[in-house]
């Protein structure tokens, strides 16, 4: 045996763990998108009641932050726990991800309340499809609603 091959089959792993996310499930809640998703609408809420300028620009400024917050977990949710046989109990799943997505675009660029509300809405599908998939008896920790 060469010493290359010898070395490879010291370093290879030992034991293979196969999962379809980052880490096997039980860490993926709609809930992170939701909370800086409702972060969104009270900041245009707060916005749109200010006659201060530089509180407004504090705002956008964090209202878009936030924005990216939700994006970013939406497409965690979407891409690590939802799997192909979840489109069974779930046919939209891609056309619902894809909305809110876009949703939280339309958010960023917006200080009207109704886009944030529509975003809180799409958020609350996502919620369902997550709970019809069984994430909520995966994820939740005993005690919190499901």
């Amino acid at each position: 045996m060469s010493l290359s091959t010898a070395v490879a089959r010291f370093l290879a792993p030992k034991v293979v763990a196969r999962a379809h996310c980052d880490l096997p499930c039980g860490i993926y809640d709609p809930e992170q998108a939701r909370i800086e998703a409702e972060s969104c609408h009270r900041i245009i809420e707060k916005y749109n009641a200010s006659q201060d300028e530089a509180y407004r620009v504090r705002a956008i400024h964090i209202k878009e932050e936030r924005a990216d917050l939700v994006k970013h977990h939406l497409d965690v949710l979407w891409h690590d726990y939802f799997k192909p046989e979840h489109l069974e109990k779930v046919p939209n799943l891609h056309d619902l991800f894809w909305q809110a997505s876009k949703q939280v675009s339309k958010v960023k660029a917006s200080t009207d309340a109704a886009d944030s509300q529509r975003l809180l809405e799409l958020i609350d599908q996502v919620d369902a499809a997550w709970k019809a998939t069984g994430g909520a008896e995966k994820t939740r920790v005993a005690g919190r609603p499901a």
